[in-house]
């Protein structure tokens, strides 16, 4: 009979793995700090694998994004299948920018400054429209790959980088709509997602929304009261952009549109217009911050949260 592994400190799930300290827990997975062979500091993370159908597609689309390399883009060292687990061996990070926000909440009592913010949202950008562009080569066709659960958890702060992690629900795009399940993170995912359909600019609607909620504390719709059960056509209520200035909110709104083909052409001209909105609003060359939250502070954060 075989048995789920038992994850505790000092214990060697795998030989030559030992896990150092948990940094963070979920419904369905636990992220372990561990040491490698040589000592080297990763992270392992283990996802429950209850279900067939789930493990066999996350492990799919786990293995498909190994293949692509970018400064951006959390390394994934392996990915395997044991009794329970699919397991992944990836990049230790600091943090993630939802730590940093709480971070931030909790010793400022404001959410994430502009100046703060931006040069982050520009390296996610990057990654993401790296990952979007159909120029990968995945089962003997060029595609695009959509992360498709992009939120503050995701995004992970190593050193002075910002990457993004978590590919499980990550699905190639072959064209401008793609059939794809409904799931991902409720208050990020873009209105075509609760029709089952994927979109060339899904990631950018989840970007915008990441913006708003690291920017302000608050989300920018209200959640969906149904999940994602809704036969038809799910019609999200227009946004509520007021705590942004006027000229941040006209971006954010195109981005939020609810017909793709009417967003941002990539996730990095939305951020640079975001970046030049919110300076232009403050004047020429605007105000830089005083706040710094270190990466001891963020660190702690994170194993806490």
């Amino acid at each position: 009979m075989q048995h789920r592994l038992c994850l505790e400190a000092g214990s060697e799930p795998f030989p030559g793995l030992k896990l150092v300290q948990i940094r963070g827990r979920g419904g369905f997975a636990e992220v372990w700090e561990a040491r490698n062979e040589q000592g080297q500091p990763i992270a392992l993370k283990f996802i429950s694998s209850d279900k067939t159908t789930t493990t066999v597609k996350e492990v799919k689309s786990l293995q498909s994004m190994q293949q692509l390399q970018h400064p951006n883009l959390l390394l994934t060292h392996r990915v395997w299948s044991v009794p329970g687990y699919i397991v992944i061996s990836m990049e230790l990070a600091d943090a993630s920018l939802l730590d940093l926000l709480e971070a931030y909440l909790a010793e400022y009592k404001t959410p994430i400054p502009p100046e703060v913010l931006a040069p982050y949202m520009t390296q996610v950008a990057s990654g993401l429209d790296f990952m979007n562009c159909r120029r990968h080569m995945f089962e003997g066709r060029k595609v695009g790959f959509q992360h498709c659960d992009i939120k503050p958890s995701n995004l992970l702060v190593v050193g002075d980088e910002v990457k993004i992690a978590d590919y499980g629900l990550s699905a190639p795009t072959f064209g401008t709509n793609n059939p794809y399940p409904k799931c991902g993170t409720l208050d990020f995912a873009p209105p075509e997602i609760h029709r089952g359909m994927l979109s060339e600019r899904s990631d950018q609607f989840s970007l915008a929304v990441t913006w708003y909620y690291l920017r302000t504390g608050s989300f920018p719709f209200p959640p969906p009261a149904d999940g994602f059960r809704r036969r038809h056509s799910y019609n999200r209520p227009a946004p509520d952009l007021g705590l942004v200035t006027r000229s941040e909110r006209r971006i954010l709104e195109r981005a939020l549109d609810v017909a793709p083909e009417r967003r941002w052409d990539s996730c990095q001209v939305m951020v640079r217009e975001l970046h030049y909105a919110w300076m232009y609003s403050m004047g020429s060359g605007g105000p830089t911050s005083s706040i710094v939250v270190t990466s001891d502070s963020i660190a702690g954060a994170a194993i806490a949260h």
